[in-house]
């Protein structure tokens, strides 16, 4: 029995984006800087959602159909995050110092810390692949044209590329300052979360649902509610798993009272006004 096309797709894009995880392991272990390990998922998903976007389903050339309008749209949105969260991970990187999430875990994993971290990072390569599904069913939604729903997805992913950017060029200048040592960011957004920048992270990832679900002549695609799993998984890896529960735990250690008062008074994820009671965590 025959594969479908869009599971052959999906199945060869997955491989890639494992190894590319492969390689993220390799360079971490000879340069001792975890950053890159998020850069080379940045890429992986880059590349993952740019093919699952554009790439024909039927082998044959005469069976292919150019890409719609919807599928370039994605495909660039997609390439426009990926590029600008991983030349931002590239910078930093470069600019010295191991990711403290990573260092605390290789520390805790001991002796058998390459092979956890091998493992952990294709685990990160599902994530990948089930990421790169939400993208998929966005662009490839056979609703005719663009419509309002397309328009609101433009936005709603700018608006969290340029969130997120915001958060990051804040966050890089408190860091320049002469004070920034043993303190904490609590100025522009960092006032309303602790963390804006994994804030606007997600704030992207509804964009797609938008694509997936614009309506054509017969309402919404039935295929286009599988993208609501793209915003849900990155809320869970952000808030749950790989990015608040490693950093905060980190801040607690090398900020002390500076990050108790600052989490005390700052929403943990959704932006909030600052000082208020009950929205911390």
């Amino acid at each position: 029995m025959a594969v479908p096309a869009p599971l052959s797709l999906m199945a060869a894009i997955a491989v890639g984006q494992s190894a590319v995880m492969v390689l993220a392991w390799a360079i971490q272990r000879a340069t001792r800087q975890s950053g890159w390990v998020d850069a080379c998922w940045s890429l992986a998903m880059g590349l993952g959602g740019v093919t699952a976007a554009l790439a024909p389903l039927a082998l044959a050339p005469l069976e292919s159909t150019p890409p719609s309008a919807r599928q370039v749209l994605v495909a660039t949105l997609v390439g426009l995050w990926a590029g600008r969260l991983g030349l931002h991970i590239a910078a930093r990187t470069r600019g010295g110092g191991d990711d403290p999430r990573y260092a605390q875990l290789l520390q805790d994993w001991g002796p058998r810390a390459p092979m956890r971290l091998f493992l952990f990072l294709q685990s990160q390569a599902v994530a990948a692949a089930l990421l790169t599904a939400t993208v998929f069913v966005a662009a490839r939604n056979p609703a005719p044209g663009l419509g309002v729903a397309d328009g609101v997805g433009v936005l709603v992913l700018l608006a969290g590329v340029l969130g997120e950017g915001m958060a990051d060029a804040q966050l890089a200048r408190f860091r320049r300052r002469p004070d920034a040592h043993g303190g904490v960011c609590d100025a522009g957004l960092w006032a309303w979360s602790r963390h804006p920048n994994y804030f606007f992270e997600w704030v992207g990832w509804l964009a797609y649902p938008c694509f997936a679900l614009a309506p054509g002549m017969d309402g919404p695609w039935p295929w286009g509610w599988v993208a609501l799993t793209g915003p849900a998984v990155m809320y869970g890896l952000l808030v749950h798993v790989s990015g608040i529960p490693p950093l905060e735990a980190h801040m607690a250690r090398s900020r002390g009272q500076a990050f108790e008062a600052y989490r005390r008074r700052t929403s943990a994820f959704f932006p909030w006004p600052p000082g208020r009671s009950g929205i911390t965590e």
